[in-house]
């Protein structure tokens, strides 16, 4: 069957643009579509494509031409959930393909996706269930007892079974089809290094369950790890690109697996330079880890400090103390790993927490940080608890660089100080 995998372009909008002029907050992705990459891995018995839009935003017409897809599987994140929507509708006008969706959002609020344009939903990891599905429909076979996996019931209640996710959904014999998308690899850098970037997964989901995060419909709440041998394999096959991405949600959430991880890099004489998610309070408990994994190549580590008050950790059931942050900036800075360090506006903030936020980043060095507003994303435990709130539901603005929730300052107050620390922070970048 021919099957292409689609990734959306670029379709975020921007309020502080649109209403005052301030271009500078509103960001632009240009990651490889890995997650497409690893699907492709298993329809061997396909003839598959990956078409990245976000690559080659006009592609899609002149890709229409030349393959004339039977399946069509789209990912997606929150932004992008009504792009994908318009898409499939032209994609099944067009050529009359069979449309799946799946990715984060699919896998957080799969009820959004209950839609004509769409005929099934894969909720949560699909490297196995959308192969299972794949074969359903090109073998003619009942769809509906596949786990994992709903069909559209456009009017009606979604039914399906919940997926048991485990070892066996990584399908580990089968690595990420890096070939798909080598046209577009050159243009897989990282900005503020100019490097090309590669991909590489290492574990999926998170053991802790923060309120803003849509991680855990991923995997049903567990943390699966892939096998050492298969993440050193997935490493070699990107052949000499300099700089690895573990895109793992924490990379360190198994602190044994990731032990055995650094050892087999360094016996397998790999030399690259590594970046990874790490929570605060692992750093911490274990500074010999990071030691490791700094002689392993580790450059940089993204933390998710998200809040400068224990008060506010504890409202996003963060398990962590502003203490414990603290220290871990100074291990890593010792160690010479530097941190990009993710922190959440909340359009609850006045000028002097936004001052706030801005002394504790200086005084603490903290070489590239990420600034984020709060956004309460549909799924998540923060939507339960904000949704009365949400004065903005068009999804194209959940690109978590707009208030979707009303500002404590005036409006375009807020987007004025948050536009100027952007502006501060990323001139001093370094990464």
């Amino acid at each position: 069957m021919k099957i292409m995998l689609v990734n959306p372009p670029n379709c975020g909008r921007s309020i502080p643009e649109e209403r005052y002029g301030i271009d500078s907050i509103r960001q632009i992705f240009r990651g490889e579509p890995l997650a497409l990459e690893v699907l492709a891995s298993n329809l061997d018995n396909h003839d598959v494509r990956i078409l990245d839009l976000k690559a080659e935003p006009e592609g899609l017409h002149a890709a229409l031409e030349d393959f004339r897809p039977e399946l069509v599987g789209f990912t997606a994140v929150t932004c992008e959930a009504n792009t994908v929507l318009k898409l499939a509708g032209e994609l099944k006008e067009s050529c009359g393909a069979q449309i799946v969706v799946g990715g984060i959002h699919a896998s957080s609020d799969p009820a959004f996706f209950n839609h004509p344009a769409i005929d099934y939903i894969v909720i949560g990891l699909g490297k196995a269930s959308f192969a299972e599905l794949a074969a359903a429909i090109e073998s003619g076979t009942p769809t509906g007892a596949i786990p994992g996996v709903a069909a559209t019931r456009p009017g009606g209640a979604l039914a399906f079974t919940p997926r048991n996710y485990g070892p066996l959904d990584l399908v580990e014999h089968a690595p990420p089809r890096y070939d798909l998308v080598a046209a577009h690899r050159t243009s897989y850098t990282l900005s503020s290094i100019g490097s090309q970037l590669g991909l590489v997964v290492s574990a999926f989901g998170c053991p802790y369950s923060c309120s803003f995060c849509c991680i855990s419909s991923q995997t049903g709440g567990r943390y699966l790890t892939h096998s050492i041998e298969a993440v050193i394999r997935d490493i070699q096959l990107l052949g000499d690109i300099p700089v690895i991405r573990l895109v793992d949600a924490n990379t360190f959430g198994n602190i044994g697996h990731a032990r055995l991880l650094a050892e087999a890099i360094v016996a397998a004489g790999i030399r690259k330079n590594f970046i990874a998610d790490v929570r605060s309070d692992t750093v911490v408990r274990h500074p010999a880890l990071m030691r490791q994994w700094k002689e392993a190549g580790l450059r940089s580590v993204v933390i998710g400090f998200e809040e400068i008050a224990d008060s506010d950790l504890t409202f996003f059931n963060k398990e962590n103390k502003v203490a414990i942050n603290d220290e871990a900036i100074t291990i890593l800075h010792e160690l010479g790993i530097t941190i990009v360090g993710d922190f959440i506006v909340s359009p609850d903030y006045d000028d002097a927490r936004f001052d706030a936020l801005e002394e504790y980043v200086i005084r603490h060095a903290i070489e590239l940080p990420i600034l984020t507003v709060l956004t309460p994303l549909p799924g998540t435990p923060l939507y339960t608890e904000l949704q009365e709130r949400i004065t903005i539901r068009d999804l194209d603005y959940y690109t978590l660089t707009n208030a979707v929730i009303p500002t404590r300052l005036g409006e375009k107050r807020f987007y004025e100080q948050y536009a100027r620390l952007l502006k501060q922070f990323h001139a001093k970048a370094k990464l």
